[in-house]
């Protein structure tokens, strides 16, 4: 089987039914939501990819040159790249939808596909950080988008989410946003939002 660019892992689901692209935060690679995500839904493809970009033995999906201050090429870069190995295992697997699901650094990733790229059916971006204003998607559009995050994370600041939500909204995407009161961890209330939201 193909790489497509990419070191991941893949489970084979069953025939008509979505394709579930898992990807990892900063320092996590291609175990770190692969169950998380065949218990989600577990009778979708599931696809976890491990990021081609190495920050001192961490593996991210694109390079940045300081905390919340991205390198916009690499990102361009990083963003084409992923499109094209999305792309290539949904038609692999003949796919009936293509969904996703994001953490921190994979958040961010899944959140530029959304913002360049036609891709996702459904989209869950847990702690997102967008900390530049996107370009209007008209395909955005009726896209069904969760984002959770904590009211109080030191990396992804409760205002930048608010306004990544309120972008997708303008967008007129479907969006749900839960928060909780804490910081950059995934607490129980994300967990059960995620599961409504996929259910």
């Amino acid at each position: 089987m193909s790489d497509y660019g990419y070191v991941h892992r893949v489970k084979a689901g069953e025939a008509g039914n979505p394709i579930f692209f898992v990807f990892h935060g900063t320092g996590g690679d291609e175990r770190q939501f692969f169950d998380f995500g065949a218990d989600l839904l577990p009778r979708a493809t599931i696809v976890s990819p491990r990021g081609d970009v190495s920050e001192q033995g961490a593996a991210r999906f694109f390079r940045r040159t300081g905390e919340g201050v991205y390198d916009m090429a690499d990102l361009a870069r990083a963003t084409e790249k992923m499109a094209g190995f999305v792309s290539r295992l949904a038609a692999e697997h003949e796919a009936s939808g293509i969904f996703g699901l994001g953490f921190s650094n994979g958040a961010n990733i899944l959140a530029n596909l959304l913002i360049e790229k036609d891709l996702f059916d459904k989209a869950v971006l847990l702690h997102p950080l967008i900390p530049f204003r996107p370009k209007d998607n008209a395909a955005l559009a009726g896209k069904s988008i969760l984002i959770t995050a904590g009211q109080r994370d030191p990396i992804c600041p409760a205002p930048l989410t608010q306004a990544l939500a309120d972008y997708f909204v303008g967008q007129a995407a479907q969006v749900e946003l839960e928060w909780h009161t804490g910081g950059h961890d995934i607490r129980q209330n994300e967990i059960e939002a995620v599961q409504r939201f996929l259910g």
